[in-house]
């Protein structure tokens, strides 16, 4: 059962829970009662872990898997389920020989009474066995004896001496008609651990739990236990995702350390000066940890995505420590410069309340910029929020250290410190030369306005030629195979295949192991047939990722005839949340006639194998399998004295074996089982021979009185929305998504569907669709909050328009970017230009609000003087910030799409490229823009108004 996001899982156990309770006794007495596991997550599984032994025998490890290391293991915090693969349950096995029975006249009901009523809990209901009496106890005059009930029988031999019935005088035991052994139930799955047999454990943790922390509590119940386990070996690496979270951690947190390194050298650099850098460092570090602070207060945890938001925030973290800082140093320089008697603090107040405005201006464009990324629901919703989360906090933080720690630390470290007239060296230089550039442009603008025209015209027309994905490929060295077989095949065929091609994927440098599961374990969330097989193996950090990648779909691909791929777990665990199949795009078929669903599903499947782009199109496997059909006939039925229930209970206790009771030993308990030699129920024909009792006494043969008949039925009937389906499914080659699904809208209006027929596209297509849409509907209401806070900062319609407008230009180097850096544009391509945009705003709001300044308090007269002081003034601030933000994501850039960046690598991509177009846009583009437009022309040389911020 599938619950929508949010819902209160354990109230909703509840109700399920009780309405099972109400159905369980109306179940038929052959059927188990229901069980019902603990919740679990689309990436509850946590490890698998394979165990092996030269010393012990497969169902002595499972008894000891089950009764010891899963008990042990479920107690672990965190730990939702253990489901155990490949397992054997020892019982005792009565296998009732036909031949023997009617040789002896016993009848197999007289097998199965005789064998329950011996037990001390028999489970046939309506034999005397069922009924277990208690002990009770005995009173003496001092004290009370309670009475217990040995049972002696504890091994086959025991049981094999249970009397039957008495014949001319000696006892008829169950040995003389039935073989009593100790064997293991019929399989349901299977496991292939390496190169042969053993036991698959999969631990599944609760969708609350901590995978690193379930992982290192399951990795240390297990050290405790290993001196118990003497002669099984336990591999924990078959598949272990924590080991993928771990370095992914590790690569972000070395691209944030390596970030830091590069903004303090760019801080040296622009600051000269140590007090000053030293104030900004401890700004930086100050805000990221407040946000960490309130992260860790609201019980978040921190992963890929919160250190991804962290990373990004550290260019609007320099940004304000810039600002401020650097203001205050720039005044009280000119205080001092010109002789001032002002005291420090009032300079040191005054500078950071004249940036005041602005970087609360500046923060809440920012702010308006990320919020549509909150709004995204679902599988997408789930992977960026936490990234806008911590992105938002540390911006907030950063705003507040700005306006209260920094001013204090400059109040403290620059007091009594002597400042040179002169700025730094390198801040001169680049003066000297941006004022030369820019006074050209200033006067003879058309051809930076052309300029970037041009750029924004070759961005439009690259925008389109982007290929779209919904998420990258995740850098997981842990692989798996679906590895299907056709519906019918045997457990025994489905083994010898997996066993097969794990020995082959060994041999492929680099693989350290390979563990497969097949079918279905008990108590476990896999609801499959034993055709149906996975394949996981793991691979070493040290070997090249994508050459070993190759080598494997190369063994892979030497299957023909099976239903294979290659992925990681989370690239599966997407597609299966999206449409509940395993491949990138899914054309769901609806229709109640089963065999015009199949033919209509065969040329659909056609088209996709028409499609450039896609991988592998496959119809899912609804087919035809054969089964055998025992149908009685009454009248011959009749003739014996025999109801159809007769004949198919003893034909079912004979085929299938019946429980028939338990027997506790060493605080286990063991089940008992009626069965049949696997002889007598090997093929048709013996099934035809089953011996079948009659009320007389006669024996006779099931065919005698049913036909047994080999017919088709399907393999397995899947329905949803009140109606029949069948999947056509393909994945698709990288960047290829959005023309896949066009080419399938065009192809499938070809395709005549009869009445009651429908077809539905699912995939990730769709739910990039939806979120792309939610993203750019809520851009559209976040570009009208930055209009009108650029508004209340300039006090002008005008300047924000002016800015608001410059912003698509801004974004276009994100596009170029994207096309150089393997033209795909995923989703976090798309929140990288959301970032693009608030800070491009931002450097805007900061360079037109010092010209305001500049006009207003300074007596500054607007003209072209104007715009080259203020542009001059503000170009360290704007080259440090922009350096910091793009240094900050150039380890991201540089280190490539290692474990950890997968979807931080394009999302900095666009970042670098927006700084780049947006940084050069404000310097040479927007002064000239602001001498021209600021003000109506018979206002240029009027008083100016007053600014909001003038107050500010």
């Amino acid at each position: 059962m599938l619950f929508a996001p949010g819902a209160d899982l354990l109230k909703a156990r509840q109700l399920v829970s009780e309405r099972v309770a109400n159905v369980t006794p109306s179940l038929p007495t052959w059927a188990a009662p229901p069980v019902m596991l603990q919740p679990l997550s689309s990436t509850s599984r946590v490890m698998k872990i394979g165990l092996t032994s030269d010393e012990r025998s497969l169902m002595e490890m499972s008894m000891i898997t089950y009764w010891k290391i899963r008990a042990h293991l479920l107690r672990v915090p965190g730990v939702a389920n253990v489901a155990i693969w490949g397992e054997r349950l020892q019982m005792l096995q009565v296998q009732a020989i036909p031949e023997k029975l009617k040789a002896n006249d016993v009848s197999l009901n007289q097998v199965m009474e005789v064998t329950a009523n011996a037990l001390d809990a028999g489970l046939l209901q309506y034999s005397p066995g069922s009924v277990i009496g208690t002990g009770g106890h005995i009173e003496t005059p001092n004290q009370r004896l309670s009475i217990q009930h040995v049972l002696p029988i504890t091994t086959p031999k025991d049981l094999a001496e249970i009397t039957i019935e008495e014949k001319n005088g000696k006892p008829l035991r169950l040995g003389d008609v039935a073989n009593v052994v100790e064997d293991h139930q019929p399989l349901i799955g299977d496991a292939v651990i390496n190169q042969g047999e053993g036991l698959m454990l999969i631990v599944e943790k609760l969708p609350w739990g901590n995978t690193l922390e379930v992982t290192k509590g399951v990795e240390e119940a297990l050290e405790q236990m290993k001196p118990g386990l003497s002669g099984i070996t336990l591999d924990t690496e078959i598949f272990r995702p924590a080991t993928f979270i771990e370095e992914s951690l590790n690569n972000l947190s070395r691209a944030l350390m390596l970030g830091c390194i590069l903004v303090v050298l760019v801080l040296g650099a622009f600051l000269f000066q140590w007090r000053t850098a030293l104030i900004s460092l401890i700004a930086i570090p100050l805000s990221l940890v407040t946000a960490a602070s309130v992260l860790y207060l609201t019980g978040a945890s921190v992963n890929t995505m919160v250190l991804a938001g962290l990373v990004i925030a550290v260019g609007v973290v320099v940004d304000d420590a810039i600002i401020d800082i650097e203001n205050i140093i720039r005044r009280l320089r000119q205080h001092r410069a010109e002789g001032g008697n002002r005291s420090t603090a009032s300079v040191v107040l005054e500078a950071s309340l004249e940036v005041r405005g602005p970087i609360i201006y500046a923060t809440l464009i920012i702010i308006a910029a990320a919020v549509p990324i909150f709004f995204l629901q679902g599988l997408t919703g789930a992977f960026f929020r936490p990234l806008a989360i911590s992105y938002t906090l540390a911006v907030l933080a950063s705003m507040l250290v700005a306006l209260t720690v920094t001013p204090a630390l400059a109040l403290i470290f620059m007091r009594k410190v002597p400042l040179k007239e002169q700025e730094p060296p390198l801040v001169r230089v680049l003066k000297r030369g941006y004022r030369a550039v820019l006074s050209r442009m200033v006067r003879r603008p058309v051809a930076g306005y052309a300029t970037f025209g041009a750029m924004a015209a070759i961005g439009a027309v690259t925008a389109p030629l982007l290929g779209q994905s919904l998420l990258p490929d995740f850098k997981e060295r842990d692989f798996l195979m679906h590895w299907l077989t056709q519906p019918g095949t045997s457990v025994t065929e489905e083994y010898r295949v997996s066993q097969k091609a794990c020995e082959e994927l060994l041999t492929i440098p680099g693989v350290r192991n390979c563990g497969s599961h097949i079918g279905q374990a008990f108590n476990a969330d896999e609801v499959v047939g034993v055709y149906f097989g996975e394949n996981w193996i793991s691979i070493d950090p040290a070997v090249d990722y994508d050459k070993t990648l190759k080598s494997i779909h190369e063994v892979v691909d030497g299957y023909p005839g099976i239903v294979r791929d290659v992925q990681t777990y989370l690239k599966e665990r997407i597609r299966e949340v999206l449409t509940g199949a395993s491949d990138a795009v899914v054309v769901r078929l609806y229709g109640d006639d089963l065999a015009l669903l199949r033919s209509k599903a065969a040329e659909i499947q056609t088209i996709f194998e028409q499609t450039e782009g896609t991988v592998a199109p496959h119809t899912a496997l609804q087919k035809d399998i054969p089964q055998l059909n025992i149908e009685v006939d009454l009248a011959k039925a009749q003739s014996y004295g025999l109801k159809p229930g007769d004949v198919r209970r003893a034909a079912a206790w004979l085929v299938a074996g019946e429980e028939v009771g338990d027997v506790y030993r060493g605080g286990k308990a063991y089940d008992v089982q009626v069965w049949s030699p696997p002889e007598v129920r090997s093929d048709i024909s013996s099934i035809r021979n089953l011996p079948i009792d009659t009320p007389s006494g006669q024996k006779i043969l099931l065919s005698d009185v049913a036909s047994v008949q080999v017919k088709p039925t399907p393999n397995v009937i899947q329905r949803d929305a009140h109606s029949r389906r069948i999947d056509i499914e393909a994945n698709v080659k990288e960047g290829a998504l959005g023309d896949v699904v066009a080419a399938m809208e065009e192809g499938l209006k070809k395709v005549e569907l009869p009445q009651g027929f429908r077809t539905q596209i699912l995939g990730e297509f769709q739910e990039r669709q939806a979120a792309t849409k939610t993203l750019l509907t809520l851009a559209i209401g976040a570009l009208a909050v930055i209009y009108l806070l650029l508004q209340v900062a300039f006090g002008s319609w005008r300047l924000a328009t002016l800015v608001i407008l410059t912003l698509p230009i801004a974004l276009v180097g994100g596009v170029f970017a994207a096309f150089m850096g393997g033209g795909v544009l995923s989703l976090g391509s798309i929140v990288g230009f959301l970032t693009v945009m608030g800070i491009a705003a931002r450097n805007g709001i900061l360079l037109i609000n010092h010209c305001q300044h500049l006009e207003k308090y300074e007596g500054e007269k607007f003209g072209p003087e104007l715009v080259l002081r203020g542009a001059g003034e503000r170009l360290s601030p704007i080259l440090m910030t922009t350096l910091a933000t793009g240094l900050a994501l150039v380890p991201l850039v540089v280190l490539g799409n290692i474990p950890g960046h997968e979807i931080e690598h394009p999302m900095a991509l666009v970042i670098l490229g927006g700084l780049v177009t947006s940084t050069l846009l404000n310097l040479f583009v927007v002064p000239s823009l602001y001498l021209r437009f600021a003000k109506p022309k018979a206002q240029r040389h009027q008083a100016p108004p007053e600014p909001v911020l003038a107050n500010a």
